[in-house]
């Protein structure tokens, strides 16, 4: 069991970057899967979808992953710049409309869960609502 989901699902989506791994394989979990969403919609990866998870003796179980096929350029540069955690289990981050951050003056995204689900800063500010500050991504 991990202390924060979110920021271990984002460290192997770094790490698989920087591995230049085609794929990487998450535990899935609702917030994940709209993560992944976001990152699709907003061109970060080519595509992903959730797989049911299987037993030593291939018997299908309860756990499923998020298998993430990651986006590179011509040249293997990934589309993944960075990721960065903001709102963490020690320090919670929210914002209002009013504050809502903008990463590398709307290059990049935050991603925001907000009381109308998990949604970038761009949309949030147009659905006009706050919320907790996930993630920064560029």
């Amino acid at each position: 069991m991990f202390t924060d989901p979110i920021a271990d699902m984002l460290t192997r989506i770094r790490n698989a970057n920087k591995m230049r791994n085609k794929e990487v394989l998450i535990p899935s979990s609702e917030i994940k899967v709209s993560i992944a969403k976001i990152l699709l919609e907003e061109n970060y990866i080519q595509k992903y979808e959730v797989v049911p998870h299987f037993d030593d003796k291939n018997n299908k179980t309860n756990f499923s992953d998020i298998k993430i096929t990651l986006k590179y350029d011509n040249n293997n540069k990934p589309a993944i710049t960075d990721l960065r955690r903001i709102s963490k289990p020690g320090l919670r981050v929210y914002t209002d409309i009013e504050n809502m951050p903008r990463v590398l003056n709307g290059l990049g995204i935050a991603i925001v869960s907000t009381s109308k689900g998990v949604m970038t800063d761009k949309k949030a500010r147009k659905e006009k609502v706050g919320g907790e500050v996930l993630a920064f991504v560029y």
